[in-house]
Order: C-alpha cells, then sequence, then structure tokens
C-alpha cells in the first residue's frame, strides 16, 4: 500500500434504484446523480488525499461528482456516470495511481443490523424529524444499519431496495460510521435486511477491526 495512504472504501454501485437516486439528490452537494446511473464511493485516509483522488477521477474520465468530503481523518468522493465503464475506469485509475487493488480496501462491518416491529407513534414521530428520505408510518416496521466504514451505507440502501418493497428514510455514507433507517411491512424489511447482509459479506477486503476503533 502506498505510504501514508490507506484505501477504507471502494464500493461500485452498478444501477441506483429510484429512491436511492432520490434520496442522494437532496443531499448531494456536487452534481446530483440520477436513476440508473452507476456511481463509485471512494473512502480514504488521511482525509485530504481525497483531492488528488477527485483529480485523477475528473481529468481522466467523464464521471460526474456528487459529494467530496474532507475530513481530517477521512475523505469520501463519490462519483457517477450513465457508463458503467467510465466509472470502473475511474476506479482503475485510482487503484493505479496509488499502487493499489481492490482488495486493499477494509471489509465491510455490520456493526448493527436491527429490526423493530409495529413501531410506536412518537418514535416514528423521531424518526421522521431527522430523516432526509421517505417518511414511516406508525406500526410500521424500522431497520436499522450501522456499518464501517461509513461509505458502505450507500450500497447497502441500493441493494435493498432493488430486493425489497421497502421505503429509504435516512442514509449516512459518511463519518465514523455508516447508518441506514428503512420502513416498511415486516416481510419486506426481513427480505431487505438479508440483501444488505449479503451485499456487505460479499465484499472482499483486508481485515476490519471496527469492534475495537
Amino acid at each position: 500500500m502506498a505510504s501514508g495512504f490507506e484505501l477504507r472504501t471502494f464500493s461500485y454501485i452498478d444501477i441506483l434504484q429510484p429512491q436511492t437516486t432520490g434520496f442522494l439528490q437532496t443531499v448531494a452537494s456536487g452534481y446530483q446523480p440520477l436513476e440508473g446511473m452507476a456511481c463509485l464511493y471512494v473512502e480514504v485516509a488521511p482525509g485530504m488525499a481525497i483531492n488528488q483522488v477527485t483529480d485523477i477521477c475528473l481529468k481522466q474520465t467523464s464521471v460526474q461528482p456528487g459529494f467530496m468530503i474532507v475530513e481530517r481523518s477521512y475523505g469520501m468522493l463519490e462519483v457517477h456516470h450513465f457508463d458503467q465503464g467510465q466509472v470502473r475506469e475511474a476506479g482503475a485509475r485510482i487503484l493505479d495511481y496509488f499502487g493499489l487493488r481492490e482488495e486493499d480496501r477494509l471489509r465491510p462491518v455490520a456493526l448493527t443490523s436491527e429490526i423493530i416491529t409495529g413501531i410506536e407513534g412518537h418514535q416514528a414521530m423521531l424518526v421522521n424529524r431527522m430523516r432526509h428520505g421517505d417518511l414511516i408510518s406508525e406500526n410500521q416496521t424500522l431497520y436499522i444499519l450501522e456499518c464501517h466504514p461509513a461509505a458502505y451505507a450507500a450500497i447497502a440502501c441500493n441493494e435493498a431496495e432493488k430486493a425489497a418493497n421497502i421505503s429509504v428514510l435516512e442514509m449516512a455514507a459518511m463519518g465514523a460510521y455508516g447508518r441506514l433507517y428503512l420502513g416498511g411491512d415486516e416481510a419486506n424489511i426481513k427480505e431487505a435486511e438479508r440483501a444488505v447482509l449479503a451485499a456487505l459479506k460479499s465484499i472482499s477486503g483486508r481485515e476490519n477491526k471496527a469492534v475495537s476503533e
């Protein structure tokens, strides 16, 4: 691995689903993605290194940036395009520049995967006040994921939407830990949870000691 550079998240999303896309459009600080686009999430340490990552992507491919978050510890970039080849090329150029492989990323860990059935009205109110996405109603089922690194929450959200008829309430894919809140009926939420955990398990990488961080 390049000296002083850590690849934390490296995650392709093949086809952005409608609600995931709409959610990203509410929070994107750059170019908003459109439904059906492919996208790439990259998270690195130290945070300032994300500026170099962004420079590589934008100069050498046609991808558009949706987010560039620069924090002291970590930096995160999301880029997207309708051409999956352009998105994959952006990822390849990043890895080549830093002398890395996809497998040098951190393997995602689900720290919390929790289902709450028949949500009480006041809890629904609290969730609805903090969400950027859809609403949850009293007596629906709530799903909560906490994952590490944070940016893997995005692919978890997209895969949940592919698998089940759910509502995307909130998705935080930046910071120390990622979080995902979904709502719906119990059967669909259980199917969404299976899809989320399967997606995270399928991502290879180096050992992640998130629990001890």
